[in-house]
């Protein structure tokens, strides 16, 4: 990649990220009949954009996050908690223009805040069923799966399905395997009778062994051998959690030649699926961890964090860069499922709550809930640059 590119990738990583999120809020919303008169990439101060329709899409100066602006009840009350001075303003009846609203936002025959007739409450978000309102609050989620998804695809047709052959390469003298006769260049085929080809797959079947002993096929020339090997007992760390555990290891090193299969459309989608659940079920069982006490917080990174890892994949290699853009984009989805307040999980779950209550809950409730929800993510945000900072300074 150029130069150039290398160095915006952390803005195109997380402006992507991002915009489907948000397109996700969007589109469900316009199917929903609900009025959404701003679609923002970035906080605070409108930079540029465009006023199509009812909408107006714009860039904003702050570059994290984004968020559709839609048609509240309590528009008055919270107008300018999202965006900049062009977002402040009632959405009721406004017979002229605001002087915070550019010229050229305003329509004469418009709905406010950029133009002078109200908003009918039948477009505003709370009018909407619980099941449109939830579909509204899930929909960034469920398009950031998408994505992550579409793009975990795409690199599997793209570039093949890769695998590690389970070769050897080296044999760690005194080790099991050593002692069990296995030699550089034999090819492990099958682990208690069930056939492997990946080391991958050698990892899966042997490292959950501390007690007990494992058979090991393994094809030399036009000979297949079999051994049984009392695997020893190692520290590790748990890839996922980073937790400290105990595995089993025969002593053998693997041969570092990645070999990529060409798959079909279908195939690619059906491995990029699986392994979209399978970074979802890390992503869970980070977190899983992190409220456990098993995962130090230590471990998170954030937008520091991010940009310099976004730097370094696209010095790698478009396949890298994307395969980031797939990861971030399903930690964004799961992250915003979290039920703290502000986020949509925590949306979420306030809708089914007045569901259940059998109305709305209080301007004063709400706020409360509101200000729980900033609390929170102000505490985290401060956590991860911390972490980033440390980690730039103690490297």
């Amino acid at each position: 990649m150029s130069s150039l590119t290398v160095y915006i990738a952390p803005l195109l990583v997380f402006g992507l990220v991002v915009f489907v999120h948000e397109l996700g809020h969007f589109v469900a919303a316009k199917l929903c009949g609900v009025y959404a008169p701003v679609f923002s990439l970035g906080w605070g101060r409108r930079i540029l954009g465009w006023k199509r329709g009812e909408t107006d899409y714009r860039v904003s100066l702050i570059p994290l996050g984004g968020y559709v602006r839609m048609a509240s009840r309590d528009d008055d009350a919270l107008a300018g908690i999202e965006g900049g001075d062009a977002d402040r303003g009632s959405l009721q009846d406004a017979p002229e223009k605001p002087s915070n609203v550019p010229g050229s936002l305003w329509d004469p025959q418009g709905m406010a805040p950029f133009g002078p007739k109200a908003v009918p409450a039948d477009r505003w978000v709370e009018s909407k069923s619980t099941s449109a309102r939830v579909f509204i609050l899930a929909a960034g989620v469920i398009m950031n799966i998408l994505l992550t998804m579409t793009v975990t695809s795409g690199i599997y047709y793209k570039y093949g399905n890769p695998y590690l052959p389970a070769v050897i390469d080296s044999v760690v003298a005194g080790a099991p395997a050593a002692a069990a006769g296995l030699a550089a260049g034999d090819r492990i085929v099958a682990i208690n009778g069930e056939a492997v080809r990946g080391w991958d797959e050698v990892l899966v079947r042997v490292s959950p062994v501390t007690s007990g002993t494992v058979t090991i096929d393994v094809q030399r020339g036009a000979e297949r051998l079999q051994r049984v090997i009392t695997p020893q007992v190692a520290d590790a760390q748990d890839p996922v959690t980073g937790a400290a555990k105990k595995v089993g290891r025969v002593g053998i090193m693997v041969r570092d030649s990645v070999v990529r299969e060409p798959v079909s459309m279908a195939q690619a989608v059906s491995n990029g699926t699986r392994a979209t659940w399978g970074m979802a079920r890390n992503v869970v069982t980070v977190l899983g961890g992190l409220v456990s006490g098993e995962v130090s917080a230590k471990n998170l990174g954030g937008p520091i964090q991010i940009a310099r890892t976004s730097v370094q994949a696209a010095k790698n290699g478009a396949e890298t860069l994307w395969s980031l853009i797939a990861f971030l984009s399903l930690n964004i989805a799961i992250l915003n499922l979290v039920p703290i307040p502000v986020l949509d999980g925590g949306q979420i779950l306030l809708v089914l709550a007045e569901r259940l209550k059998g109305g709305s809950f209080s301007m004063r409730t709400r706020e409360a809930f509101a200000r729980v929800g900033v609390l929170s993510v102000l505490a985290l945000i401060l956590l991860v640059t911390f972490n980033d900072l440390r980690s730039v300074f103690t490297r």
